[in-house]
């Protein structure tokens, strides 16, 4: 490869670097990938590349191939004995794999990144690790609470322990950070330990590590992370029950969004903020903040936002008496959970409107419409046709079905079982026979036995004995090429010198075994790949609430308390018997 080429590879690359920090990584990625094609010799350019273009599929949300990139970078920093490049690309691997769900490889990848970094004595990329250990840890935790309907503070031990681990990690990160003097990196273990305190529960910890951010934020001039605290803060101190001053970050959290022209965050705080004056039992500034998330959710055309709004302009309204104004917003909210396709949400509407139908004495064949007998009003059994009864009638009739088809079959299934299982054998005897080792002389004389002797049947026996020993290593020839080890292909190497060749494909001894993959650390992270195959089973279907969630919806596991806390306190508003007319505050609608 002449000057010329790499110089070609080299400006391609610096093009692909200059557009991806400029924010366009897709045509820097065209860029980079044009330098692979044009190729060079310099592994360092290469590794540099493999980096970039790694961290750009990263960005594009190309989490496979951001993984391929990064492992080659991995590859080729330990062929050159980079230990720095090797805890780095270690580093990238271990969180695209993390953001992959790979939460075990992603462990032994940052570990060794912070291995590396410690014997370097590297207090920079030490921290990085520390805390990219406690991010993985954090994901997993949340990931496995995911699968229940827990609240902060209630998840189960395995989850805890994740969580606590990742506190752990956080909490060194911090004192290093603290010790090197790296205030913005302080702000980020404190937000990011605030936020593992409130999922444990500790929410009066939380509060602390998050005032902490905030000022650190207000430090750096940083709005983003200054409104992020904020609505933090709110949320624990909703969990604490100190909902006005929940209101007052919420309020801050709002102004923020609208200084940082953020819509839909400006949305999350107005449907906060609603939901925060309910609980005061503010009804009015509520509905002004509901109505306001309600617009922006429809200007963004965030459908599952809009549900949720009229959801929480229902309740309000009922709260208040206005239950016309209560009846329409529940129509709209069932119609909504209908077109976004959220079973819960839609029994939760049928509900409120079975309620707010009986309150008004309508029939639910009128007014409204479309409910028909599906619709029997509040009731906490979960047998009824409310929340999840006429899926479970229709569960039930299933089973029985299915009962009655195999108590149909079973007496033939009886008299057939033998029969079965000598299929079975005959099957198993074929595909033992398809794998024994075929030899050509032994076939050709087994299959004339039948008829005749072979004509060869008085030739010398050493001599069928050499044919024999010479196919039988012949196909152990065959099968030792199939098992070789192939080199490594590193996309856009050209021209490589024999040295990279051999320290890439045989382990040498003495001093260059160092710069080559650690044995120990492969197998550790085949292990792990090898566990995912559990983890890739197909999983029953998930029909949560949390399923849903739109650009203007906050994070489910606070609401999912906002609406317990309401249906806790509008349920003394509950009309006992629907036949005489009710006062003003007459019966609320239903939380879901």
């Amino acid at each position: 490869m002449t000057d010329m080429d790499n110089s070609t590879c080299l400006e391609l690359a610096l093009e692909g670097e200059r557009l991806c920090k400029g924010g366009d990584c897709r045509a820097g990625v065209a860029f980079f990938e044009a330098a692979i094609q044009a190729g060079t010799d310099d592994l360092r350019t290469l590794s540099a590349i493999y980096s970039q273009l790694g961290n750009a599929y990263f960005y594009l949300g190309e989490y496979t191939k951001a993984m391929q990139y990064h492992k080659h970078d991995l590859t080729l920093a330990r062929t050159m004995g980079d230990r720095l490049g090797e805890a780095k690309a270690s580093g990238n691997l271990g969180n695209t794999l993390k953001v992959m769900g790979r939460f075990d490889e992603a462990v032994l990848c940052c570990k060794r990144h912070l291995d590396i970094s410690r014997e370097l004595s590297d207090k920079v990329g030490e921290g990085r690790a520390l805390y990219n250990l406690g991010n993985v840890f954090h994901a997993k935790g949340k990931h496995l609470g995911r699968l229940g309907q827990q609240d902060p503070g209630e998840f189960p031990e395995d989850v805890r322990n994740c969580l606590l681990t990742a506190v752990n990690y956080y909490e060194e990160n911090l004192e290093l950070m603290r010790e090197i003097t790296d205030r913005a990196a302080q702000g980020r273990a404190c937000g990011n330990l605030g936020n593992t305190h409130y999922l444990l529960g500790s929410f009066t910890q939380a509060i602390k590590y998050h005032q902490e951010r905030l000022n650190i934020a207000r430090e750096f001039g940083d709005k983003a992370a200054e409104r992020r605290a904020h609505s933090n803060l709110g949320n624990a101190h909703i969990f604490l029950g100190e909902f006005e001053t929940a209101a007052e970050h919420y309020k801050k959290t709002l102004l923020l969004a609208q200084d940082l022209g953020d819509r839909a965050v400006e949305a999350q705080a107005c449907y906060s903020l609603g939901n925060t004056y309910t609980l005061l039992r503010d009804y009015p500034t509520a509905i002004d903040y509901h109505l306001r998330h309600l617009r922006i959710a429809e200007e963004l055309m965030d459908k599952v936002g809009e549900g949720r709004a009229c959801w929480s302009l229902g309740n309000a309204h009922a709260a208040m008496g206005n239950h016309e104004k209560a009846l329409h917003y529940a129509q709209r909210h069932l119609e909504i959970s209908r077109e976004i396709g959220d079973p819960t949400g839609e029994a939760t509407a049928q509900m409120n409107l079975a309620d707010l139908r009986r309150t008004l004495g309508v029939d639910s064949d009128g007014g409204c419409g479309g409910m028909g007998n599906s619709t029997k009003g509040h009731t906490s059994e979960a047998d009824d046709d409310g929340l999840y009864g006429a899926d479970s009638k229709a569960r039930r009739r299933l089973s029985m079905e299915r009962m009655d088809l195999l108590k149909a079959n079973g007496d033939d299934a009886m008299d057939e079982e033998e029969s079965f299982f000598n299929l079975v054998t005959q099957f198993q005897s074929k595909r033992m026979d398809d794998q024994r080792c075929s030899l050509a002389i032994i076939d050709n004389k087994e299959n004339q036995h039948a008829s005749t002797l072979p004509s060869n049947i008085h030739e010398s026996p050493s001599r069928l004995k050499e044919d024999l020993m010479d196919l039988i290593a012949g196909m152990q020839s065959r099968r030792m090429d199939e098992q070789r080890a192939s080199l490594p292909r590193l996309p856009g190497l050209n021209n490589a010198n024999p040295d990279i060749l051999r320290r890439l494909s045989v382990e040498p001894a003495g001093e260059d075994a160092a710069a080559l993959p650690d044995e120990n650390f492969f197998e550790m992270l085949m292990r792990c790949q090898g566990t995912r195959l559990e983890d890739q089973r197909s999983a029953l279907p998930d029909t949560s609430p949390r399923r849903h969630r739109g650009p203007t919806m906050p994070d489910e596991d606070f609401f999912s308390l906002i609406m317990r806390l309401q249906s806790g306190r509008l349920e003394d508003q509950r009309a006992e018997d629907p036949s005489p007319p009710l006062a003003a505050n007459g019966a609320a609608a239903t939380s879901s």
